[in-house]
Order: C-alpha cells, then structure tokens, then sequence
C-alpha cells in the first residue's frame, strides 16, 4: 500500500537522519570545550536543517508513463464526448461535483450543469475541437493539473486558439475530471 511516497521518504531519508545521529554522537562523546560543544550543535542543526529540506522537497511532479498515457488518454475521450455530444461518456468521465470555467466567464458548477452547458456550447458554437495535452503536472499520485491547447475549427474556416487546464483525480484506478478552465488569450494592447 502506497501512503503518498512515505515509503519512498522511508527508504531514502531515515538512514540519513540515522548518520546525522551516529556523526553527532561522535562529536559529543569527545572530550570537548563548551565552545566545541557549541559548534557540534551547529552542525548538528545544520544536518537536520539539510535532511528536512530533502525530506520537505517532496515527489517528482512528472507523471510515470503509465499516469501519463491514462490522463491523455482521458483528454482524449473528454475532446471525443464534445465533438458526438456524448452526454453518457461524459458522465463517466467527469465527477459529480465537476466545475467549469468557460472562456466567456460562465460558472458550471455540478455535473448537470456542466453536462448542459457543454451541450448548448457544442450547439451554438459548432466546429471542430481539438485538445492537445501540452504539460501534466502531479500535485500527488492521485491528483493532477493537465493543461492542453484548445482550438475550434469553426465552421467559417476560422481558428480560435485557447487554452484549458484540466484538475483530474484518480478515483478507484479511474482517471476522472474534476475541474475545467478555459481561457481565451487576449491580444496585446
């Protein structure tokens, strides 16, 4: 059972904490001034200091190639629920308390509203859509932020160009969306 890299920070970081020990005890054990004392505890506290940095400096916040192909895959299947309109699919994807950020700054909140609001979106605005997974960052080994080129081929020929952030959680071994944001770039002034 994994608990959020403890075993990693297990393996890793208590032998250090262990020789931070052993050094200090040698250190003191000696026949020493008050002033040499002092400088042990420095240097002690500059060892402990240097471990609960490593140990604060957390997990990698790349995904394993296994995260990543799920995620993109879930990307995936999200752009493909837009385009069909596919309100199932997208139910299955996506959490119950889901919320969403659109480009126009309308607020989904729930999974109904996202469900319709996507609809009456892919309704009124029709065209291609197209979500290019850009860069995933895990905030832990169930959470991450997946942030994605978003572009609409409108039926008119034109291109727009956005960007959408994704929050998704891993929910019993199951990629799931629990937060959208798009944004639309603004040009310069």
């Amino acid at each position: 059972m994994d608990f959020g890299g403890f075993n990693d920070f297990h393996e890793r970081f208590v032998p250090a904490f262990e020789n931070c020990f052993r050094f200090y005890n040698v250190m003191v054990d000696s026949n020493s001034t008050n002033k040499q004392n002092q400088m042990k505890n420095l240097v002690l506290l500059f060892l402990l200091n240097l471990t609960a940095v490593l140990f604060l400096y957390g997990q990698e916040n790349m995904p394993d190639d296994s995260h990543r192909k799920a995620i993109v895959a879930l990307i995936d299947q999200y752009s493909q629920a837009r385009e069909k309109r596919d309100t199932i699919l997208l139910k299955k994807i996506l959490t119950t308390d889901v919320d969403q950020l659109v480009s126009n700054g309308e607020w989904r909140n729930g999974m109904t509203a996202a469900v319709q609001g996507m609809q009456t979106s892919s309704l009124s605005n029709p065209g291609t859509r197209t979500l290019q997974v850009d860069k995933i960052r895990m905030i832990n080994p169930g959470s991450a932020i997946v942030d994605c080129r978003y572009e609409i081929q409108n039926t008119d020929g034109g291109v727009r160009k956005m960007w959408s952030s994704f929050i998704v959680i891993n929910d019993n071994k199951t990629w799931k969306i629990t937060a959208i944001r798009n944004m639309l770039p603004v040009s310069a002034q």
